[in-house]
Parts: C-alpha cells; structure tokens; sequence
C-alpha cells in the first residue's frame, strides 16, 4: 500500500517497538538514512534498533551511533518488534537477508530507487530525491523534529555520497537546499569528506593487487576488476574507491567490480557515465540507479563473469543506437 509522509509519520507514531534495515553491503546513504532516522525515533522515547546483515565498512564509522548497528543473525527475537522500517532498497531476501526478510511484522518501505518493487506492506518511494536521506530529512522537518548536529551530520553523510558529493546527475536544486540547511544544523562539509576521503595503507596496496585484475571489452567502453577472497580477507575500508577508480579511465563507460564472496557467490558494483546500469543490475535481481546499480550472481566468477559481461554489452550497444 502506498502511503504519503503524513502517513509515515503516522506510523511511526502508532509503533512503540521499531526495528530499522537497510541493504546489504551497506553504503553512506542506507548508513547514514538509518542512523540519521534512529536518533530521531529515540529522542521519541521509541525502542529502536538497527540492524543489516552485513558489517559496517570501516570508512563510516565516524557517523555518530555506528556501533549501535548490530549484524541482524547475532539478534534473536526480532519478532518482537512493531514495526520494521526498510530503508534504501527492497524488503527483499536478497536485499536485507532470510532473516529479517522473513519477519512476520508490518513493513514500512522508504527508498528513492527507480528499482523498487513496491511490495511492502507499506511504502513511499521518491525516485527524484538524490538519496534516501533526502527523504528522511524531509520528514523530520514535516514531524518539526529538533534536526540536532548529530542526526544532521548522519543525513549529510547520506545524501553527499549517494550523490557524489553534488556532482552526479541527480543532483538536484532540492538536493541543495537540503544540504545547506543540513549545515546549518552543525554538519561539517569538510569534516565528512576528510572522513571518507582518507584511505588506509591497505587500501593503497589493495588498490594496487586489483588494479592487477583489470580487465576492458567492447573496445575499451567496459572496464571491470575482479576483488578476490583474498584480497577481501584484507582489512579494506571500502570497496567503493576501486570501481570509482575505473570508472575515471578515458573512454570508459560502464565499469564493473566483482566482489567473489564466495565460491558460488559473487556480488556486482555496476557504475556507468549514461548507460542504464539498473537494467543490467535487474536481470540478476539486484537494482538501483540508472548509473549505479548492484546485484548478486549464484555460481563461480567465470559463470558471473560471462553472464554480467553480456548483459552490459547489451546494455551498452541499445545505449548507443
């Protein structure tokens, strides 16, 4: 059912008990969207708790209340709950994991990707906010909450990265705005891009070990880099510095990262200049943006390798027809 952000709050409300997701491999948008919407909900006086099941990436945590977020398959009982509020993505196993996909309680579903599928007991989704911090910000300010420099530092955070610190293409005048006014609530700019911007010596030579697995087709427009078990075992603030890095490469238009899990899983980064990476990302289960996208593939990395690849070249050639 489809509800407004009047009806949002209305729930919220309602619920004494809330638990509150998010995707897996965790980005600043679902981190910060979460964090930012639980302080709120605290000062409430609500029970909350945060949890994804996955780790948060060593690049976030800066964000105030990041060790309050608890991996979901360490947490019994979560049935107990009034309400479970998705965030950034699809109440879906393959989004948010078995375990709290499969929670017999009400679900309320908040994102802004085009890829949502709407099946939620309850949700609103904005495809023209640039992050799903946008949207949480926007219902603070409707619920006159006190945006405290905490909770705006969480929603900066939030907002900044899903759009390229105001460089992507859903940057928006909104998008602006709310930012500004974010800063005025005590969110340091610099500060936060300090935090994310700074990389370990690890992530230095990690760089350089998949840098090593690059790959390019279609002529150069597909470049892709493989992050083995291996290099995964390394203690890597974020994966996301290694497909932004190709994505640079002159001549480049889709670049892909694949992450081997496992020996019969692999995930999928998908980054692209104008082809609609989404697309691709969708026809393995996954989604997102029309320029950035992710999904899953069961089986080995040759398999993800060649089904992936054929995708994107699809992709590519109706992009350019």
């Amino acid at each position: 059912m489809e509800v407004s952000i009047n009806q949002i709050l209305e729930k919220i409300q309602a619920a004494d008990k809330i638990l509150i997701t998010s995707h897996i491999h965790p980005d600043g948008d679902s981190l910060g969207s979460m964090l930012g919407l639980s302080h709120y909900l605290l000062s409430l006086g609500k029970s909350v708790l945060v949890a994804v099941e996955d780790e948060v990436p060593p690049l976030f945590h800066f964000l105030p209340g990041n060790q309050s977020i608890h991996h979901s398959n360490d947490i019994s009982q979560l049935d107990q709950y009034d309400l479970l509020i998705v965030l950034d993505t699809n109440p879906e196993i393959a989004r948010i994991g078995e375990k709290l996909a499969s929670l017999s309680i009400p679900v309320l579903n908040i994102d802004h990707h085009l890829s949502n599928n709407r099946t939620a007991d309850y949700y609103y989704i904005d495809n023209q906010a640039a992050a799903t911090g946008e949207i949480i910000f926007q219902l603070l300010v409707l619920a006159k909450a006190e945006i405290t420099r905490t909770i705006a530092v969480c929603l900066y955070t939030a907002i900044a990265t899903d759009c390229g610190f105001f460089r992507y293409a859903n940057t928006t005048a909104k998008t602006l705005q709310r930012a500004s006014l974010l800063v005025e609530f005590g969110a340091q700019p610099n500060e936060i891009s300090e935090s994310l911007e700074a990389i370990t010596l690890t992530d230095l030579t990690s760089l350089r070990d998949v840098l090593s697995t690059l790959e390019l087709a279609a002529d150069g427009k597909i470049a892709a880099v493989t992050l083995t078990q291996e290099i995964l075992a390394q203690d890597i603030s974020s994966t996301d510095i290694f497909i932004n890095y190709i994505r640079k490469i002159i001549g480049v238009e889709i670049a892909i990262m694949y992450k081997v899990v496992d020996t019969d899983l692999v995930r999928v980064s998908l980054r692209s200049h104008g082809a609609d990476v989404n697309q691709v990302a969708q026809e393995f289960g996954g989604g997102g943006h029309k320029r950035a996208a992710g999904c899953s593939v069961r089986g080995t990395i040759a398999a993800a390798k060649q089904q992936i690849l054929k995708a994107a070249m699809a992709q590519l050639a109706g992009n350019q027809k």
